[in-house]
């Protein structure tokens, strides 16, 4: 339990760092959003090809004293690695999720987002015979709420509908994404080889939005970051994690990211303590523990 926890939190953790290197990166033009998603994409590929070589066929080469049959093997088996579905929404996500987040508000982009994340979850695995309890239903409406209210201060009048468009967009394939994580046998392989799927759909995308390539040294940086660590190796723990959770449970945890986010500004950048960051903290994390605990009976 405290094992499947502490994964969680690592991977929530992973995602809030995720949306503040994007940000940043875009919001100072030190890279445009096409390039940050082909890097961050292709760098991610190439580290998780490098950490899945090291743990999955040298590992089990030494053990198995017989290097070569054990490379040979995994190579041989590459096309059964990952999926075409799980590369395809990685892919439309981290697309959808850079053309879009820097056009939005901080607050409605995250709104957006993650609620299209927790709805699309839900709703999906309700047709998959998922059911909400009354229980789950109350600490995710609460948490929503919280998340609202975290918000609220900077929600303004979008100027951009595509760009609301394209975070639904984005949100619903992360939430789809996700559940398709569930179903993972083997978590590191998988994401591994969805990202290195991904990489020609996200460059078939990035042609086909070709515009003005602007990228700098410290954009580059930022981008791969984002590509190995918050997102491949988070994406790795994801998976991991994903199978010991009920859908509910990973469906509210997205609402948390952005309250990660907020307290990693007071921890990190000395941002003040507000009424508002622990209200919603306690919407938030009350929501979570609701959900939690054990369901009664279905809603019908």
């Amino acid at each position: 339990m405290f094992r499947t926890a502490m994964l969680f939190f690592l991977s929530l953790l992973a995602f809030a760092g995720n949306s503040v290197i994007n940000r940043y990166a875009l919001l100072t033009q030190h890279i445009d959003p096409n390039t940050f998603v082909a890097v961050r994409i292709v760098s991610g590929a190439v580290a998780m090809l490098v950490i899945w070589y090291t743990v999955k066929v040298v590992a089990t080469s030494r053990q198995a004293k017989r290097q070569q049959p054990a490379v040979t093997e995994a190579i041989s088996n590459v096309a059964r690695r990952g999926t075409w579905w799980g590369a395809f929404t990685l892919a439309l996500y981290a697309v959808a999720f850079s053309l879009a987040y820097n056009q939005l508000e901080t607050g409605f982009g995250a709104l957006i987002l993650f609620a299209s994340v927790q709805l699309s979850m839900l709703a999906v695995g309700w047709v998959q015979g998922n059911k909400l309890t009354a229980k789950e239903a109350l600490g995710s409406s609460l948490a929503l709420l919280g998340l609202i209210y975290l918000v609220y201060p900077t929600l303004g009048v979008p100027s951009s509908l595509w760009a609301c468009v394209a975070m639904v967009t984005a949100g619903t394939a992360w939430g789809l994404y996700s559940l398709h994580g569930r179903g993972s046998a083997s978590p590191l392989t998988d994401t591994t080889f969805n990202f290195v799927r991904a990489t020609p759909v996200v460059v078939l995308l990035v042609i086909w939005q070709y515009g003005d390539i602007v990228i700098s040294p410290q954009g580059l940086v930022l981008a791969v970051c984002s590509g190995v660590v918050t997102s491949g190796l988070g994406y790795a723990i994801w998976y991991l994690v994903l199978p010991q959770l009920k859908v509910s449970t990973a469906a509210i945890g997205q609402l948390s990211v952005p309250l990660i986010a907020a307290v990693g500004g007071v921890v990190f950048a000395r941002e003040i303590i507000t009424q508002q960051l622990v209200v919603a903290a306690l919407l938030i994390v009350g929501g979570m523990l609701i959900v939690i605990r054990k369901p009664t009976k279905p809603l019908k």
